[in-house]
């Protein structure tokens, strides 16, 4: 059991990685307890997690050479460049994937739902903070007080350039921290540079942007094909669309072939089943599996009650990351719900929508900081669980660590909003 936290020591040293007025959180003096068999199912989670990414790939590849149906590959290609498509069907990059893989993770009672899994993840020196601050009070933060740091270092383990765009300058103080701490005391060198204004070299790099940015980005052409960047130039790791196909009838026995049962098995478990949004009609005898309708425009008109549904922008977007692009059917009017479908149809061909089933986290309490009083008040929140999971060069997967956002029980998303508690996570009983 660790120390708690007092407010002026968590102020200070959150400001060296973003916090400020606009980007602040609510501070705790402790951090977020974890059951021992949630625990224990988290961390063995990164694994088949890298496994599922491999399958994708090897799905993805099988439909461009025909041997598996040549809509699967058109439907990830959606709306990319034809040089960005070129260059991640290379056979030079088969299998290489990216090397940071985090799952948000709502909790729920005795087990997990998987809502998103995310390449190119923001939170990277946030969490690595909050596990050296609250390491240092005591605490047996998961992955360790200088677990993230030791991750991310086995990605550039020689060092290298960490490639920050505007789009993602709200992170940028962050991976400041991240670099500083990193290069401190080494021979080594890891420095933030511009995405915009790269213009290439010898040393390794860890991409920190998305690659619907690719139009402000002049380099990232001459990067595609390089083993030495980290995620690769490889937009098909960052859609949604795979948590979908997961759940496709079609696909039940190409991932069958493609994964071992028991990893499969788990992530049928830990992901909530989901659809594409194709507006393509379905014969008048069929039916969109579990929804028993059979088109989208009967979707559209569902009550409240069976609207229990989470529409999302699969990738390539600025829409896509965040909550930007998430629309909750039962939290908007029925015209609201109809209008988001009508444009996930109409985006099908240059930009697909996934569809899944809302899974409600359930309510804890947690102890937080009153920003204006500084007294110690108590949130009744829903959980969303961030850990990161990194791939060493030899393609072990490891947790250097997780983040815990609690919002308030009435929000319908959980993200890293003002009123939201962040903390590292520990073992609890």
């Amino acid at each position: 059991m660790g120390e708690p936290l007092a407010l002026e020591a968590l102020r200070q040293g959150a400001t060296g990685v973003g916090f400020r007025e606009g980007r602040d959180w609510l501070l705790s003096p402790e951090p977020l307890r974890l059951e021992a068999g949630l625990w224990g199912k988290m961390e063995r989670m990164g694994h088949p997690l890298r496994m599922f990414q491999q399958a994708g790939e090897q799905v993805y590849r099988r439909s461009v050479n025909g041997s598996l149906p040549g809509w699967i590959a058109e439907l990830l290609d959606a709306g990319k460049p034809a040089w960005m498509v070129e260059a991640q069907r290379e056979e030079g990059m088969r299998m290489v994937a990216p090397r940071v893989i985090r799952p948000d993770l709502l909790l729920r009672e005795g087990e997990f739902a998987v809502s998103e899994l995310d390449s190119v993840p923001g939170g990277i020196g946030l969490t690595g903070w909050l596990s050296e601050i609250y390491g240092a009070a005591g605490w047996e933060v998961a992955g360790g007080a200088g677990g993230m740091l030791e991750g991310f270092r086995s990605l550039l383990p020689k060092g290298g350039e960490i490639l920050v765009s505007e789009e993602s300058a709200d992170y940028r103080q962050e991976m400041d921290w991240l670099a500083e701490r990193l290069s401190a005391g080494s021979d080594l060198s890891w420095r933030i540079g511009s995405a915009e204004n790269y213009e290439g070299g010898e040393e390794a790099v860890y991409r920190f942007f998305e690659l619907f940015d690719w139009e402000n980005i002049p380099a990232l052409r001459s990067m595609a094909g390089r083993k030495d960047v980290t995620p690769p130039i490889k937009p098909l790791y960052e859609e949604k669309l795979w948590l979908s196909l997961l759940h496709s009838p079609a696909l039940g026995p190409v991932w069958e072939q493609e994964m071992r049962g028991a990893h499969l098995q788990r992530l049928r478990e830990l992901v909530p089943y989901g659809w594409v949004v194709d507006p393509a009609p379905l014969p008048p005898h069929a039916a969109l599996p579990r929804l028993e309708v059979g088109s989208w425009k009967q979707v559209a008109r569902f009550s409240q009650k069976q609207r229990r549904l989470a529409l999302k922008v699969s990738g390539f977007s600025e829409q896509a990351w965040g909550s930007r692009g998430v629309v909750i059917g039962h939290d908007v009017s029925g015209e609201e719900w109809a209008a988001a479908l009508e444009r996930a149809c109409g985006d099908f061909d240059t930009q697909p929508w996934v569809m899944q089933e809302f899974c409600e986290a359930k309510v804890i309490e947690h102890p937080y900081y009153d920003a204006e009083t500084g007294e110690v008040r108590t949130m009744e929140g829903r959980v969303r669980l961030c850990p990161y999971f990194f791939v060493d060069g030899g393609g072990k997967t490891k947790m250097g660590g997780c983040l815990a956002s609690i919002v308030p029980a009435d929000k319908k998303k959980i993200h890293g909003m003002r009123d939201a508690i962040l903390v590292p996570v520990v073992r609890g009983e």
